[in-house]
């Protein structure tokens, strides 16, 4: 058993499934918060205050366009 410890090499291993995996859950979250709160937003507007459907489909868009711009990705830095 003591012998398969020093089998280990760090920095060896091939992480790009890992990596994957990664950018595919932050893009999924992200995205997936985004289309929560204008669901959420539109619904509330609609069925819980005197405003109406228009303007919880109004809110709805501004909230989808802002939050496009703003989670988009960015250019690579060249970090």
């Amino acid at each position: 058993m003591a012998e398969a410890a020093h089998e280990h090499h760090t920095g060896d291993q091939d992480i790009s499934e890992q990596v994957a995996t990664f950018h595919l859950f932050n893009g999924l979250t992200k995205w997936g918060s985004l289309a929560i709160a204008v669901v959420l937003t539109m619904a509330i507007l609609w069925f819980c205050t005197k405003a109406g459907f228009f303007a919880g489909l109004i809110a709805g868009v501004v909230i989808l366009v802002v939050g496009i711009v703003f989670l988009r990705s960015k250019p690579d830095s060249g970090h």
